[in-house]
């Protein structure tokens, strides 16, 4: 089997998450919602126990959590449940970034479409937005700040408790999408000042179809978001539907292994970045994304006449690599995020994403680099 790099698409299950998602999926199968026999009971217990885990990651009340299919989900909670107090306040302007997943610049389109202003920051060619760009386009009537934690194809961390600190003294609500950074960056989303915090249990060791949205109080109140579902009234009517108590678990086992183990798995995902750097430094590859300000997860680089394509191609039998994210990878258009760093049409063109966890076996990288130097177009 190839050595899978493609986690920044999705992890694979920790195997105590796993035992955990059999456990309450097929021996303690009751539904949370029944409270007249003790499988009913059972499974509400496990729900509140693994709100209790996931909440614990960024420091959020448990309450204040709504369990929801993953991290696009969440998005669109945060964002189009804010619309209708927007308009209702007179604040229609939305500040985000041009490089962030599609799952949040869709939503934002739809409320561009609606009459919403929205500024989408692009960020210089390390990645990183800036924070002095957010503040340059913030308003008085600014509804939103939506900035992603760590981005998908570069791994560049984004300065979210710079921009937190910035917002102080401002109404906008700041929410940050953290599906590549929840549990592998802890401090950011710890931060008072983040309202709104989207979590994908997939890219955290848990199962597909499970994620979150953290919410943040300001004194007693909470975000005024608005359903964009009905029926049924689970999760305080924010997200109804019978919840999936296995998949819940998973995710609860998941968030606690992730500070657990915190300390173990950084020092195995930094050597695994090193060696992935010190490597393609062999073939001059040019790293797209500041390496200084990246998650030890991933390494985003282009190689001189090597075509992404062919390189994938060719190098499956060895390692699972991709060349951007896995939502855009059965197109052909070149990747938003490169191309809103400024990057050349060719170096955007061989551009390859590789991205591990700490799961990840030892990665053959010397006969990685030698198919890769047969490939090179001079």
């Amino acid at each position: 089997m190839p050595v899978y790099l493609d986690c920044n698409a999705t992890t694979p299950l920790e195997p105590k998450v796993a035992d955990e998602l059999h456990r309450f999926t097929v021996e303690e199968f009751g539904n949370s919602g029944s409270r007249t026999h003790g499988f009913g009971v059972r499974a509400k217990q496990r729900v509140n126990e693994a709100r209790r885990q996931v909440a614990a990651v960024a420091d959020v009340p448990p309450a204040d959590l709504v369990f929801t299919s993953g991290a696009t989900e969440s998005n669109n909670l945060a964002i189009l449940g804010l619309a209708a107090y927007g308009e209702s306040e007179g604040r229609r302007h939305i500040i985000s970034t041009q490089i962030e997943h599609k799952a949040v610049i869709e939503p934002l389109e739809h409320l561009e479409s609606q009459g919403f202003e929205i500024d989408f920051v692009a960020p210089p060619e390390s990645g990183r937005v800036e924070t002095e760009a957010i503040l340059e386009v913030l308003r008085p009537d600014t509804l939103l700040v939506s900035v992603m934690q760590v981005n998908n194809e570069t791994g560049v961390i984004q300065p979210i408790v710079e921009i937190a600190e910035a917002l102080q003294d401002h109404p906008a609500y700041f929410h940050v999408d953290a599906a590549q950074g929840f549990g592998k960056e802890l401090g950011p989303l710890r931060e008072e000042r983040v309202d709104l915090i989207s979590v994908s249990g997939h890219k955290v060791y848990a199962p597909k179809g499970i994620g979150a949205l953290l919410m943040r109080r300001r004194g007693t109140v909470k975000p005024p978001l608005q359903p964009l579902m009905f029926g049924g009234g689970q999760e305080k009517g924010l997200r109804p539907g019978t919840l999936p108590v296995g998949l819940i678990a998973a995710l609860g086992t998941a968030s606690e292994m992730a500070l657990s183990d915190h300390a173990s798995r950084q020092a195995r995902l930094e050597q695994l970045h090193e060696e992935a750097l010190s490597n393609f430094s062999e073939i001059n590859a040019a790293v797209n994304g500041d390496p200084d300000k990246t998650l030890p997860t991933t390494v985003n680089f282009s190689v001189p006449g090597l075509d992404s394509e062919a390189a994938i191609v060719a190098l499956k039998s060895m390692v699972a690599i991709s060349n951007g994210s896995a939502c855009t990878s059965q197109s052909y258009e070149p990747s938003h995020v490169l191309t809103a760093m400024g990057l050349t049409d060719e170096r955007i063109a061989g551009a390859i994403r590789l991205s591990w966890s700490h799961l990840t076996p030892d990665v053959p990288w010397g006969d990685v680099i030698a198919s890769m130097t047969s490939l090179v177009q001079t």
